[in-house]
């Protein structure tokens, strides 16, 4: 099989779309899949890694935020691109410009679409202050993704409100981790050291863009809340956006590390003792996964990852969404038992370590096999109905 994945973003750029799309190309090429990938350029020049041929289209930053770029395309270029590199199927992890380009380019050469929902934009509306655009952007969503033949999400949650929004053919496929890569294994003495504390003393960290749609300020007051009751507790941050600079002056005790690359992330993971995790923005979560396989034991809403894996009290501590004073209660709670989170974070890491790359990639194998096969039936039927 040829699989062409169209998306914003790619490796060596650190988010969970690049994470997760990396991590499932690697796996499929393991089972013979060819993979090219048509994305924006980047803005260190360069091939992406592991593919086999690529496109590479205009790109603009988005306002505000630097970071996150969107890509643009005329569907006449990527036509181009797949009548000189046809695939069998193409996966669109973008419902941006670039994607609404492929998909009018793959609907021309009658080529299988499957999407996948990694980013919900209309929650965005509302952390960038643009809530008004949120009903018009699931109309669009609607449309979109109904003009493939699947679409797949992370979670039954997820899946059930597409569903209840009209978007059809709705299937779930998971997210993996790599057990050895983040493992408790990695906790370094000496990193703890810089963050100035002993071996017994508790470490809470939060890993994560520092952007409004992480619901900062509840993670501010959260980690606040701790320090009050625990004034030994070190605050660990990684990651970087437009929100560190406020953050940095309301925790000015707090280590902040902007981005770091995947070896130290796993150190950071497992020199730390708590997670402390309160986005709602989320389809997955990488960092949940990653901090469970990790021993940490981890306070969330109930959403998303943290919904599929943590049964709370057990391996994890989960709270019923927007209930930011049940948050911030938990971790205060959580954070004076040091026997306690020790606990659920030995049986968290087993929880995580379920979730195989190697099995995710063989689902969506099937799932792209399903969607081949589906259009070319349809298509089949209309050349029947037509003569």
């Amino acid at each position: 099989m040829r699989l062409c994945i169209v998306s914003e973003t790619w490796s060596p750029e650190i988010n969970g779309v690049s994470h997760t799309l990396n991590r499932v190309c690697r796996e499929l090429q393991r089972l013979g899949v060819t993979v090219d990938v048509i994305r924006p350029a980047p803005k260190v020049p360069g091939d992406a890694t592991g593919v086999n041929q690529e496109l590479q289209v205009n790109r603009c930053s988005l306002p505000g935020y630097r970071d996150v770029q969107v890509g643009f395309a005329r569907p006449a270029t990527l036509r181009r691109f797949w009548q000189q590199h046809r695939p069998d199927v193409i996966y669109l992890a973008t419902q941006g410009p670039l994607g609404w380009a492929a998909r009018q380019a793959a609907t021309q050469l009658g080529l299988p679409l499957v999407a996948g929902w990694h980013t919900n934009f209309d929650h965005y509306c509302h952390d960038y202050g643009v809530s008004w655009l949120s009903a018009a952007t699931r109309r669009y969503l609607r449309y979109f993704h109904n003009g493939c033949v699947l679409t797949l999400v992370p979670t039954q949650q997820q899946a059930a409100v597409l569903r209840q929004q009209g978007i059809h053919d709705v299937q779930v496929l998971s997210r993996g981790i790599d057990g050895d890569k983040f493992s408790p294994a990695h906790r370094d003495t000496e990193l703890r050291k810089q963050w100035g504390v002993s071996e017994h003393q508790p470490v809470a960290l939060y890993v994560g863009r520092l952007a409004p749609e992480k619901n900062l300020a509840l993670l501010q007051e959260t980690l606040q809340a701790m320090r009050d009751v625990r004034p030994d507790m070190a605050l660990v941050i990684v990651g970087d956006g437009p929100g560190r600079a406020q953050l940095e002056k309301a925790l000015p005790d707090a280590h902040f590390t902007g981005f770091v690359d995947k070896p130290a992330l796993a150190q950071h993971y497992a020199s730390a003792d708590m997670f402390v995790f309160p986005s709602l923005s989320e389809t997955w979560g990488n960092v949940v996964t990653e901090a469970m396989a990790s021993g940490l034991a981890v306070v969330a809403y109930r959403h998303a990852a943290s919904a599929e894996l943590i049964q709370s009290g057990h391996n994890g501590i989960t709270v019923e969404p927007n209930d930011a004073l049940a948050f911030q209660q938990a971790a205060v709670a959580l954070c004076q038992h040091p026997a306690e989170y020790a606990r659920i974070g030995r049986i968290a890491r087993l929880r995580a370590l379920e979730q195989s790359w190697s099995g995710i990639a063989e689902q969506f194998l099937r799932y792209l096999n399903y969607a081949q096969e589906a259009t070319h039936a349809s298509s089949s039927a209309c050349r029947i109905r037509s003569s």
